[in-house]
């Protein structure tokens, strides 16, 4: 019992400690900082850590910023900044307040001449956050094929490669609508392997997708488009825009370094299995299960992943990836006495939840049981919220300012 505390302690001391050496305020200061940036500067900031990047932005910049937008999510406001007009709005699926903001970013950008420097903060999150859909599509059409999407367990990549051809705000149409103002993108990335126009869906950055993939991603998850729907996949998008650059922030590799850093200060030999995570969740949790069973070496070890698995939504419960991991971890270790598994969202949520994930150990199951719950029954049902909050093993950080994917610790002592 014991020896169970303080692993999981360490995990939450080592949670933690990542997120804050990953918070964007700072590296935002930073850039800027070193940064000669000419002109008057109008700054947009879109995603779950806009307000935190922006207030750092103003911070900096002061009354050199003449005007801004800040688009986030609901609850995600730390409160007013100088300039800057705020909107939260709906995630992971679009709703009004994500068309109101589609709209004042497109009139902010048009207002722009070639003067202005238009300062784009983005992070993850954009693509449901801000929305403004070509003709022929609607709101209601973007949300239906973003809920199907995320349903299927499309990863965000190939869902980003749909919704972003369908969008007047995406794929590089929003930097177009800026021209001839030069632009300066910061960027969060919350995309494995840094692929600048996923994140948010790349409103300011060349695209590179085709109609035809976007088709073929279509098919591939039964996913019906109408006829207008099909028309405005094949609006071509920029694959070049001038007078922009473009600087990463933040990434999972290093939320993944600030664990090991972490984990290593601890006393805990560490590896980092992966950045890259990308299956389903809960194979991913079968699998560090496995891992935690196996008696080997005396010495506490952290194994540390980073990356976005995928639900396939089959049953009606509610959760998110990092809570059905969790859970199906739960279920592989029982009474395993020397280890724990925590997965979280490095934003502060996980599904639609107010969770960021869940921490599970050997007795996890026995306490749902006691509850009088079936754990096995609730994984099959994606309740994992419920089977994880009758063990007191759900993880609630609340809006933390970043967002770099997730964070996936196994410690074993």
């Amino acid at each position: 019992m014991e020896k169970t505390k303080k692993l999981r302690d360490d995990c939450l001391e080592i949670i933690r400690y990542s997120l804050e050496k990953n918070l964007p305020d700072q590296s935002t200061r930073e850039t800027l900082q070193s940064m000669d940036l000419k002109g008057p500067i109008v700054c947009l900031a879109v995603g779950k850590a806009a307000w935190t990047m922006a207030n750092a932005a103003s911070e900096v910049l002061g009354d050199r910023i003449s005007r801004g937008l800040i688009v986030t999510k609901y609850g995600h406001a730390g409160g007013d900044v100088a300039g800057m007009h705020i909107i939260e709005s709906g995630h992971p699926v679009p709703d009004e307040k994500s068309l109101e903001a589609g709209k004042a970013a497109l009139d902010l950008v048009h207002s722009t001449t070639k003067k202005d420097r238009l300062l784009v903060l983005l992070s993850g999150g954009g693509s449901s956050l801000m929305e403004f859909p070509l003709e022929g599509v609607s709101l209601r059409d973007m949300a239906e094929i973003t809920d199907s999407l995320l349903s299927s367990g499309a990863p965000i990549e190939e869902i980003n490669k749909i919704r972003k051809r369908l969008s007047k705000v995406k794929a590089g149409r929003l930097a177009l609508a800026a021209a001839p103002s030069a632009i300066t993108n910061l960027i969060l990335s919350d995309v494995l392997g840094n692929d600048l126009g996923s994140v948010a869906s790349g409103p300011t950055v060349p695209d590179d997708g085709t109609a035809e993939e976007a088709m073929e991603i279509a098919v591939k998850y039964g996913i019906r488009l109408s006829r207008a729907e099909k028309e405005a996949l094949k609006t071509e998008t920029p694959k070049t825009i001038e007078k922009v650059e473009t600087i990463v922030l933040g990434d999972v590799s290093r939320l993944c370094s600030a664990a090991a850093e972490k984990a290593k200060h601890l006393g805990y030999e560490t590896e980092i299995l992966a950045e890259d995570l990308n299956c389903e969740a809960r194979q991913a949790g079968s699998f560090l299960a496995a891992i935690a069973r196996k008696r080997g070496r005396d010495n506490p070890r952290a194994l540390i992943l980073g990356g976005e698995t995928v639900v396939h939504l089959k049953g009606e419960g509610k959760g998110g990836r990092n809570q059905e991991l969790a859970l199906s971890a739960a279920v592989g270790m029982e009474k395993v006495d020397n280890a724990v598994v925590a997965s979280v969202g490095s934003d502060g949520t996980d599904g639609p939840t107010d969770a960021a994930g869940g921490m599970v150990d050997g007795g996890s199951i026995s306490r749902m049981r006691a509850s009088g719950i079936d754990p096995i029954a609730l994984l099959e049902d994606n309740d994992s919220y419920r089977a994880l909050k009758a063990s007191e093993d759900l993880i609630t950080t609340g809006p933390t300012g970043t967002n770099v994917n997730d964070l996936i610790l196994l410690l074993k002592r």
